[in-house]
């Protein structure tokens, strides 16, 4: 049986996954409702269709990842495809190799699909112009993180029952994070009204011309959300002072159960970690077992990344499975 006959395909225009700006309002709810699904998969004891059998993914991290690493690795096992790690601490990038002679040595090896994530912004999409594969951004520089806001909202949809509607705050360090912008055009997209919080010096001037409200607040800001998702305060993409120090930087925008008050009752507390415990956000918040979803955010991560695995593969060359 071929996996034509086997497996649906899907109305989905894109080639890559190289940020969520490019989706459709349809386009991300097919995702959604894929992670969905295999969020359910995942909690059974069922093996989930072989779809990438005889396929193989390429992890190509030029930064370190615990978390979005594993979960593409996990993701690609158990939809059967031959899975590569590339540590680029010991490879020939490190080495001086180009970005560009890196495609080409790429494209010798005849991946199928490449996950590429690089601290430079426009990186990944370079590399899509020269790999002759599906590629999928698993994060580049402060542009985008697209699986990281599909399993936030698969996350919140879960919770709450929708999107559309709800108020959600993105809050802290808003400068340096992939993460917000992913969120703020998937959130927009499908209908959810955006907040940033954060001290002027880590929320860039342009966010309003994005159409989100901008708070420098956390009371003000969180008065009446729905969600609150909190940011890590990337210390290392800083270069000088954006903040005085974390004791400072907790002290107004850490989030504690004082600041969360004004928000709903039942808001959901949100992070991607790795979390700063007493920096970006308290213990006692954090593991409300009520309130917070920042386990199950990790836990839809892999669902997300076998639903864009699936997409994104379906219009390949069919491979016969035995």
């Amino acid at each position: 049986m071929t996996a034509a006959q086997k497996f649906p395909t899907f109305d989905f225009r894109h080639q890559h996954l190289l940020g969520i700006e490019e989706l459709s309002a349809d386009e991300i709810s097919l995702l959604l409702d894929r992670s969905d699904h295999y969020a359910e998969f995942n909690r059974t004891d069922v093996r989930a269709p072989q779809i990438l059998k005889g396929r193989t993914v390429i992890n190509l991290f030029f930064e370190n990842s615990t978390r979005t690493r594993t979960s593409f690795e996990l993701a690609a096992v158990r939809l059967g495809a031959d899975v590569i790690n590339m540590t680029v601490e010991h490879s020939s990038i490190k080495k001086g190799e180009s970005l560009l002679d890196t495609a080409l040595t790429l494209n010798a090896m005849h991946p199928n699909v490449l996950i590429c994530r690089h601290p430079e912004s426009g990186a990944v999409k370079l590399l899509s112009q020269k790999v002759r594969c599906v590629v999928m951004n698993g994060g580049d520089g402060a542009h985008e993180h697209p699986t990281q806001a599909l399993l936030d909202a698969v996350t919140i949809r879960r919770r709450k029952g929708r999107l559309q509607g709800l108020i959600v705050a993105i809050c802290g360090d808003v400068m340096h994070s992939r993460v917000a912008r992913s969120n703020i055009y998937l959130l927009q997209t499908m209908g959810a009204r955006v907040r940033v919080i954060g001290p002027p010096t880590l929320v860039p001037g342009t966010m309003e011309q994005l159409g989100v409200e901008v708070f420098h607040d956390m009371e003000s800001g969180l008065k009446d959300v729905d969600i609150v998702m909190m940011l890590r305060l990337q210390l290392e993409r800083m270069q000088g002072s954006y903040v005085p120090s974390e004791r400072e930087y907790f002290r107004y925008f850490g989030l504690d159960k004082q600041k969360l008050s004004s928000a709903r009752e039942d808001a959901l507390i949100m992070h991607p970690g790795p979390m700063n415990r007493g920096v970006e956000i308290d213990s006692e918040v954090a593991d409300d077992i009520g309130r917070s979803a920042i386990q199950e955010q990790v836990e839809m991560g892999v669902a997300v990344r076998m639903a864009c695995l699936e997409v994104l593969t379906c219009n390949l060359p069919i491979l016969e499975t035995r």
